[in-house]
């Protein structure tokens, strides 16, 4: 008997073709109240899940006592309370690996739109106001030979190392948990305290994931260390950053810039005082928002739920203590 899964996430018609072939399938388009609702209704008989960018917290999974597995889209598992899984043995699997290019060109296109102020002279153009050949008042700054600062060298922070290195030849300064001998032979990188590099580098990259530990990790001392003309981007997690300190910085010119793809609460409201500052380059969330690689990261969440409810090891399991082997 095939079992149920719940998806609150659409797929391509191939997946949903391999999923219904081997479960029973539940799909909520929306998750508004009514999607939300659906959710609770259907949490009862669930065997798996499968979705992304919904906060599944113990009491929402107290409805589900027959859970075994949660495949979640996603390289983060902040949504998750990954200890309240691993008592219930509920395994949880995410999609590392096949996003990593795309959230680094992401990355390298911020750094490129805020040092060369891409988006306010796009704007500028499109609004007319473009009379007369560009002078000081709107240059950038250059990007190659300058120093790269990646807080957070794992497999996004390596892809944009590698970027900087070869590309456009920039002295590469890392920050994470320990050394990496590896990383500092291929890219000529130094690793540095967290302290030095914020004073060292042009541009400080955050590609770190959201833990208790690095929640509000750059706050308003950690900028005051930045020099006035280097670049903030961040590709990690909106909450890594006090998001107040950051305005406050931007406004009063501390920094130079802010490349954001995240924001402490997304979709960032309309009012933000970030939308209204020259110096800031917002994009929404679009990290591995690319055809190919929503797709490699829906595949692998089908894979990891299929093994999962199979009784097997899901390749991308995050809580290996859950497994009954």
């Amino acid at each position: 008997m095939k079992k149920p899964v719940v998806l609150y996430k659409k797929l391509s018609p191939p997946l949903m073709a391999r999923l219904h072939e081997h479960t029973q399938v539940t799909l909520i388009d929306d998750l508004g109240d009514n999607g939300l609702a659906q959710l609770r209704a259907a949490l009862p008989e669930a065997r798996g899940l499968l979705g992304a960018s919904l906060k599944l917290d113990a009491a929402l999974l107290d409805l589900a006592p027959q859970l075994e597995a949660i495949a979640s889209v996603s390289v983060g598992v902040d949504n998750y309370d990954i200890d309240y899984l691993t008592r219930r043995r509920i395994l949880l699997s995410n999609t590392p690996d096949v996003l990593t290019e795309t959230t680094a060109d992401t990355g390298f296109a911020l750094i490129l739109a805020s040092a060369r102020r891409v988006v306010e002279l796009a704007n500028m153009v499109r609004n007319g106001q473009w009379t007369r050949n560009i002078g000081p008042l709107h240059f950038g700054t250059d990007v190659h030979g300058k120093k790269l600062g990646i807080i957070g060298m794992g497999r996004i922070g390596e892809a944009l190392a590698q970027r900087g290195h070869f590309g456009f030849g920039m002295p590469v300064l890392y920050h994470s948990h320990s050394p990496k001998p590896d990383v500092e032979q291929r890219f000529n990188a130094r690793y540095l305290g967290l302290h030095e590099l914020l004073r060292e580098a042009d541009f400080v990259c955050l590609t770190l994931p959201l833990t208790p530990q690095t929640e509000g990790l750059i706050g308003a001392g950690e900028l005051a260390l930045m020099r006035p003309e280097s670049v903030l981007i961040n590709i990690s997690r909106g909450k890594v950053v006090n998001e107040q300190a950051l305005i406050q910085a931007l406004q009063n010119r501390q920094i130079r810039g802010a490349g954001l793809d995240v924001f402490e609460r997304e979709p960032l409201a309309p009012d933000s005082p970030l939308l209204s500052l020259s110096n800031v380059v917002a994009t929404p969330h679009i990290g591995s928002a690319t055809y190919e690689t929503r797709e490699a990261m829906a595949r692998c969440a089908v894979d990891n739920l299929l093994a999962a409810l199979a009784g097997e090891r899901p390749p991308n399991l995050v809580n290996p203590q859950a497994y009954r082997h």
